[in-house]
């Protein structure tokens, strides 16, 4: 297993609390079936999203910010416009996050490089989904058949 593969595993295994910033309602769009797999697979998923604050997206609370979630998240995925991410890495530094992950298209540098520099692991431009499924065998889940 290549370096970047045994973190990854590494964040995967750890993490099992994952708020998803930006998690839709409409269960057509990527981060709704994100959460659905990953929640299929054990996590505890937290929606992040205003627009649905005080709402529920899969049978789950929906928060409008980071700030709000009253315990602890591992990992906070993300699932908005690159220019959107600092401020989102910010506040998951401020709520103790061990992770930040930016999802598939998404590469804010500079959050990061302050990510990292307040301890936190950084992915960048990769899917949860996607990894999990390559790293742990269930690439059927992602429409390839792995067998």
């Amino acid at each position: 297993m290549n370096k970047t593969d045994a973190l990854l595993s590494q964040i995967l295994r750890r993490d099992r609390t994952i708020a998803i910033v930006g998690l839709s309602a409409n269960e057509h769009r990527p981060s709704h079936v994100v959460a659905t797999y990953l929640q299929a697979k054990g996590y505890r998923i937290v929606p992040v999203n205003p627009r649905y604050a005080d709402d529920q997206i899969l049978s789950e609370p929906v928060y409008a910010t980071l700030e709000q979630i009253p315990f602890a998240v591992d990992m906070v995925d993300v699932f908005r416009k690159p220019a959107d991410v600092l401020p989102i890495a910010q506040s998951a530094i401020a709520i103790g996050a061990k992770t930040l992950w930016q999802q598939l298209d998404i590469a804010n540098t500079e959050a990061d490089a302050a990510a990292r520099d307040a301890g936190l692991d950084s992915v960048m431009d990769r899917c949860t989904k996607i990894e999990h499924a390559r790293l742990y065998g269930d690439l059927h889940w992602a429409d390839i058949n792995n067998d």
